[in-house]
């Protein structure tokens, strides 16, 4: 395989045009003219005759005098990265204006693809071990297209998918969206007044649900619109069937023409494709919108940012309901033509046997599944497979290298990135617990930053000028993108909630007049450019006049109960300022001992961020892609009669944890207890 970019005579003419090119080129002449001032008295030096040589050794000496040299020390350590950086934007953004132009969906650029492996192996079906190949899906999805046409249903229409992680629901959006029918990703874990809401927001004129999640679909059977028509993937008895007014779908897809469906719709590359739903860790979820070129972003981002090939074979064992399963997983078959392994769900006890029975190269991982296959006895599996690249995000700097070298993965592809966001980065080149990186020589090619915001409130700092504070390398601050509704690189689609999106909207960031959009996290990059996550938005506590990162806390005492989940939040004390830590902790086998956890914790933590309480449960709340869930653990606090698990409260006086009854628990909140 060639090294150089695989570039064609129509591509070179665009790419003369791109804008980050003319970005680039202005920030050198910038950069060249920084040097070039503190080279000014080379001319001089030359008019008193003095040697060219002793006039540009002067000169330079002049320019790291100055400090110039941490940037020479800066571009020698970046240089090669920022290049294969720079490479894998062009690319990408190469594509998206050839799509634009061309007005594709992802539909349109399935086609492609299908012309290219008509008799590739697609997807694979773990649970059955079912095999598609691009043809056989391409086929399937034209009957969900006629099915759909059949129904009456018009471009802009709305279909709930309320389904468990299967290769028919990658076919049902795909079919629907060869007829301009968008589809609501629901996860099908939600239940009663999540799950009303998310099908309420969508605004859908039909619910599609599998045969596991038909227990949900019952529960709001009865709230649910009467106009709204409902279908049934999977076997479920026809007394059930009548109960929730479902007719049974694989029947109605097996008797549709498998031919191409006529076009009926004029969508375009920016166009709405379907709705995936932010997880929920803090509230209801929100429908956040994904249109086609977002799709294909995301999907050929991480196949170029990550060296994929096309012999690879991805295992996708995440929920495809999620844009991590189902864009930058499934989004590898459909837009790159990989196959990929669909498992319905994660097994850590199962993953590495999956991944040798189907020659697996490449794995995807998010939240907390590196940490839960570290949890696993040693099995011989682990080093006998082919896997080369884990593709994710949220990978703990603490399990990283402990993942690399025990199930020997050459390469980890971590990047950062949400749903909707438009500021998306990755590591490229393997730097342990960066979440990717923005060029220092050329930060404006790229236009995202991190900016001041207060640390209590997250509220945007702001200069005089009214703009924005950039932050220092060191500084923690809040990513931030610029906005560009005409770029599919820089656009917002935001959230089916106009005031949702509104709110993730910012002003007068980078100068005045912009817009940028907020992602809500906190990061923090080195000298170098390299950034790491810190915090969610909300995420950060405060204690005896300290910053408290419940991230960073996480994963000490993950690290120091061997992998076990820990949720760490704080929570407010009568009478005292800030907030208190608080750890709910796993326990499944009940053999936590807090003495022993008091003193590994005062080794390994400083006494500010140390937890007052702790929780211990049979298990800790995650959303299906194993983010922990602190809504309700928060809004419960330390009152021992809202759960019956156990609570208790360092007691500092006595030097150790004492469980929280009804007396201590009235002690704290009567300020008797001194904490």
């Amino acid at each position: 395989m060639s090294s150089k970019p695989a570039l064609g005579v129509a591509d070179y003419s665009s790419f003369v045009s791109i804008t980050a090119v003319g970005e680039l080129l202005l920030q050198s002449m910038r950069g060249a003219a920084s040097v070039c001032a503190s080279f000014g008295s080379l001319g001089l030096l030359r008019l008193f005759g003095i040697p060219w040589s002793w006039s540009l050794a002067a000169s330079l000496g002049v320019y790291l005098g100055t400090g110039g040299w941490r940037f020479l020390y800066v571009v020698v350590r970046t240089a090669k990265r920022d290049l294969t950086g720079l490479y894998v934007l062009l690319r990408v953004k190469l594509a998206l204006r050839r799509h634009l132009r061309k007005g594709s969906t992802v539909p349109s650029i399935f086609a492609q693809t299908v012309a290219l492996h008509p008799d590739k192996p697609a997807l694979v079906y773990e649970a059955t071990g079912e095999t598609w190949t691009f043809s056989q899906l391409d086929q399937l999805s034209n009957a969900v297209a006629h099915w759909a046409l059949a129904q009456g249903w018009a471009p802009g229409d709305m279909v709930a998918l309320f389904m468990e992680s299967r290769p028919l629901l990658v076919a049902l959006w795909l079919g629907l969206a060869k007829v301009g029918v968008e589809a609501a990703l629901i996860n099908f874990n939600l239940r009663r007044d999540s799950l009303m809401h998310c099908v309420g927001v969508s605004g859908s004129r039909g619910l599609v649900f599998g045969a596991c999640p038909a227990h949900g679909a019952a529960e709001v059977n009865a709230s649910l619109s009467q106009y709204m028509v409902r279908f049934c993937a999977g076997e479920l008895s026809s007394d059930r069937l009548a109960a929730l007014a479902a007719a049974p779908l694989d029947p109605l897809l097996a008797s549709s023409p498998r031919l191409p469906p006529p076009c009926t719709h004029r969508k375009g590359f920016n166009d709405r494709l379907f709705y995936i739903y932010t997880s929920g860790t803090t509230g209801l979820p929100k429908a956040a919108i994904v249109v086609h070129s977002r799709y294909y972003r995301i999907a050929a981002f991480g196949y170029y940012a990550f060296g994929m090939r096309q012999d690879d074979i991805v295992y996708d064992c995440l929920p495809l309901y999620h844009s991590a399963g189902n864009i930058m997983g499934v989004g590898q078959c459909l837009i790159n033509g990989l196959t990929v392994v669909v498992k319905n769900k994660f097994s850590a006890s199962r993953f590495w046997e999956d991944c040798i029975k189907y020659n697996c190269t490449v794995v995807q991982y998010i939240g907390e599944i590196c940490r839960y296959l570290l949890s696993q006895p040693e099995r011989p599996a682990e080093s006998g497979h082919r896997v080369r690249l884990a593709v994710g995000n949220g990978l703990r700097p603490s399990v990283w290298e402990a993942f690399t070298e025990r199930f020997r993965v050459a390469q980890i592809g971590e990047f950062y990135g949400a749903t909707e966001c438009n500021c998306s980065i990755a590591n490229m080149d393997g730097k342990v617990g960066a979440c990717g990186f923005n060029s220092r020589i050329l930060p404006y090619v790229y236009p995202i930053r991190l900016v001041k915001v207060e640390e209590e409130t997250m509220a945007l700092v702001r200069d005089r000028e009214g703009l924005c504070v950039p932050c220092r390398p060191g500084e923690p601050g809040l990513l931030v993108g610029r906005i560009n509704q005409q770029d599919p690189l820089r656009r917002f689609d935001g959230y089916a909630s106009q005031d949702a999106t509104n709110k993730k909207i910012a002003r007068d960031v980078f100068k005045k007049g912009d817009s940028a959009y907020l992602s809500g996290d906190v990061l923090v990059m080195d000298e170098l450019g390299y950034m790491y996550f810190r915090d969610r938005s909300g995420d950060t506590f405060r204690w005896r006049g300290e910053n408290v990162s419940t991230t960073e806390v996480e994963g000490t005492l993950s690290t120091l109960l061997g992998q076990a989940d820990v949720a760490v939040y704080g929570v407010p004390v009568p009478g005292v300022e800030g907030k208190a830590g608080m750890a709910a902790i796993a326990d499944g086998e009940g053999q936590f001992d807090c003495a022993v956890f008091l003193r590994e914790a005062q080794l390994v933590l400083p006494p500010y961020a140390r937890p007052v309480f702790l929780r211990i449960s049979p298990q800790v709340d995650t959303t299906g892609t194993f983010k922990i869930q602190k809504t309700r653990l928060q809004r419960e606090g330390y009152n021992p009669r809202l759960t019956n698990d156990r609570i208790y409260f360092l007691n500092s006086r006595a030097g150790c944890y004492e469980i929280v009854n009804e007396e201590l628990y009235s002690s704290i909140l009567e300020g008797r207890m001194s904490l």
